[in-house]
């Protein structure tokens, strides 16, 4: 199952969703310009090695990524969740929400992978916060998603909540079958990093004050 679009609209312009897009594309397309012995340093530089790690790689490791498939579909994730979430938060409560979801990601994978010496990068964990706030705020909206029937594919809508608890419990028995097998750095994808993200977003969206506007709006639909 593929998501394309979701049926919640958003009425506010999602400017802080626009520009950590151009932010993650503008720096893959810096990764491209850089011969491959540079951007493995660019990644062991910048990129989460839980083995020695900086604070503040936990940051920068959101901006990097390891190929065009990696990229587009981080950043189709994020646009399709996360302006209905900077709609509810406000653009600069919604930037904080994104970094700490990053950052409580982040060490989430450390937690799991403490003795790992290979570099993780990629926004999935900040964006599965995204995705957790979502969850909490737009339970009852549906995903328009592109689902394979044998050789055809069709479209469903597809309720929010099947769409996310669905992703979610992929990333949960996905992170602990791994564990018997090898580090969850070597298999190429942090399920953790996404697992922690997703509870940092569900948790966090309702620490932080949704904008009066949002509330008012809410109270009326009710």
């Amino acid at each position: 199952m593929f998501p394309l679009r979701d049926t919640q609209p958003s009425y506010s312009k999602p400017y802080v969703t626009g520009g950590l897009i151009a932010v993650n594309l503008l720096v893959f397309l810096y990764e491209l310009s850089l011969d491959p012995y540079s951007l493995n340093h660019l990644i062991s530089l910048y990129g989460i090695v839980p083995d020695h790690v900086r604070l503040t790689s936990i940051l920068t490791s959101m901006f990097l990524h390891g190929g065009w498939l990696h990229v587009i579909g981080n950043m189709w994730f994020l646009w399709i969740y996360g302006d209905n979430v900077e709609d509810v938060l406000g653009h600069g409560r919604y930037l904080v929400f994104y970094l700490l979801c990053g950052v409580l990601a982040g060490l989430t994978h450390i937690a799991f992978n403490f003795d790992s010496r290979l570099p993780t990068v990629g926004a999935s964990g900040a964006i599965a916060g995204v995705m957790g706030a979502y969850l909490v705020k737009f339970p009852h909206s549906r995903i328009l998603t592109l689902v394979p029937i044998f050789i055809f594919f069709t479209t469903f809508e597809i309720p929010a909540v099947i769409i996310l608890v669905y992703w979610f419990l992929l990333q949960t028995i996905s992170g602990f079958g791994s564990i018997g097998y090898s580090h969850l750095s070597q298999q190429g994808v942090a399920w953790f990093a996404h697992v922690g993200g997703f509870v940092a977003g569900m948790i966090l969206v309702n620490l932080m004050r949704p904008r009066e506007r949002w509330r008012r709006r809410r109270d009326l639909n009710w």
